[in-house]
């Protein structure tokens, strides 16, 4: 596809078909190198866009709607105290020369707010530093031996993961045969390729698809451990992490400002040494937006200010996004949630652009419907509530002493009164009147 003078167009690259994923060598190569590729379409006033050819125009408002479906990733505080861990941890492992056991990192928080997108573009600029510090080439490769060369892996966690399963998604990352295989011999395998390909940081995503109270799954959280004793930095990405088991349930410190561990009582935790865990892994929380300070309000307001810029829409004026009450809209709205923010600018910008407003206020957002139930949950990565146990109801007594009717009681059998399967709530019987039980709920009486 070219332009009217013959140049290529950039909406050749994204018509040409969809990324490969990032889970393979050659897909994660390619994310790598093109992260940063793309080109937003040129800023166009009306009436520049009335003077173009019919072809044109439709061109020039595809282009536009790729900008809008391709928002640029965005610096926020959140994603700075992220980053910042990560790049020190990979690099600092990197540079280790000891026999000690690399130190790996979590990254928690709730589905949308960029979590795996912040670890792999940290990923991504580590390699592309490393790469360029050893000329492009492996610097543990041994004489005569031919290998890719893959500082960073990038593996989903199995749905249902097992160690066998977790190994086999290791290795399809880098293409190899994984047949009639067993465990030990899948073991062995991922170990060498971890140290062929020259692998420094693995990164396993959805990690709390991990569920500690089945046997597999703590046989294969057993096995994420081990791999950090392979030289390489381990980034487990995950949501809710605080609330599962894989680190027990932390709080969260005021004044050391992080996130800390409960003391361990010794022992093993669902077959896990829980003080070789926690001190293996640090835990950085991946969080929304928030309103209740002013370098809070500041920080939401800037990130504004860049989407507003990123929007090619020909009525907007400067402050379109964080004049009046626009910015408060918003976060009413997503809640602070960044995807969901994305997501509802883009609904408003295709509704913009077809309706023919070609600007973003709260009349046009109202129609964009956006889900706030369990905000940015996803159950394919196994973001999803956790199931509470039912309540333990309060035992009553098997002949419940019958009330006096000069009280305002009613006068019932005590043989006939039975508890109602029709409770009002985990603390509260309902006990029916003789002879209306169970038919005439308007009979029935509520006791505490």
């Amino acid at each position: 596809m070219t332009d009217p003078i013959g140049q290529p167009h950039p909406l050749g690259a994204i018509l040409a078909g969809k990324p490969p994923r990032r889970d393979t060598f050659d897909g994660w190569q390619h994310y790598r190198a093109n992260r940063r590729a793309f080109v937003p379409a040129p800023v166009l006033t009306l009436d520049q866009w009335r003077s173009l050819s019919p072809r044109q125009r439709a061109l020039h408002d595809l282009h536009r709607t790729a900008t809008h479906a391709n928002l640029p990733l965005q610096e926020t505080p959140m994603a700075l105290k992220v980053s910042r861990l990560l790049s020190r941890r990979i690099l600092g492992n990197a540079l280790q020369r000891t026999a000690a056991t690399w130190p790996g990192v979590i990254v928690g928080g709730w589905g949308y707010q960029g979590k795996t997108e912040t670890a792999c573009e940290v990923a991504a600029e580590f390699e592309d530093t490393w790469l360029e510090m050893n000329d492009f080439v492996n610097p543990g490769l041994q004489r005569g031996v031919r290998a890719l060369h893959a500082p960073v892996a990038y593996v989903q966690t199995p749905v249902k993961a097992t160690p066998k399963s977790t190994c086999e998604a290791i290795l399809a990352f880098f293409g190899a045969s994984t047949e009639n295989m067993t465990l030990p011999q899948l073991i062995r395998q991922v170990a060498g390729a971890l140290d062929d390909h020259g692998v420094l940081v693995l990164i396993l995503d959805d990690i709390t698809r991990l569920r500690l109270h089945r046997v597999d799954d703590q046989d294969t959280f057993d096995l994420v451990r081990a791999f950090m004793s392979m030289n390489v930095t381990l980034v487990l990405v995950g949501v809710d992490i605080v609330g599962s088991n894989l680190l027990r349930r932390a709080s969260w410190d005021k004044r050391s400002r992080q996130w800390a561990m409960p003391p361990a009582a010794g022992g093993r935790v669902h077959g896990l040494e829980i003080t070789q865990t926690e001190r293996w892994f640090d835990f950085v929380e991946m969080e929304r937006f928030r309103s209740t300070t002013p370098a809070q309000i500041q920080a939401f307001h800037d990130h504004l200010v860049g989407l507003e810029s990123s929007l090619r829409l020909f009525n907007a004026a400067p402050g379109m996004l964080t004049g009046g009450s626009m910015p408060e809209y918003l976060m009413r709205r997503t809640n602070g949630v960044i995807g969901m923010l994305d997501r509802l600018l883009r609904g408003g910008a295709d509704e913009a652009m077809d309706s023919g407003r070609e600007l973003l206020d709260e009349e046009l957002l109202d129609r964009i419907v956006v889900s706030l139930d369990d905000p940015g949950r996803d159950p394919g990565a196994g973001e999803v509530p956790r199931s509470r146990q039912p309540p333990r109801l309060r035992q009553r007594p098997a002949n419940p002493r019958p009330r006096d009717p000069a009280a305002g009681g009613a006068t019932r059998s005590s043989t006939t009164t039975a508890p109602c399967p029709r409770r009002q709530g985990p603390d509260r019987w309902t006990t029916c009147l003789p002879p209306h039980c169970p038919a005439a709920w308007s009979h029935c009486r509520a006791r505490a």
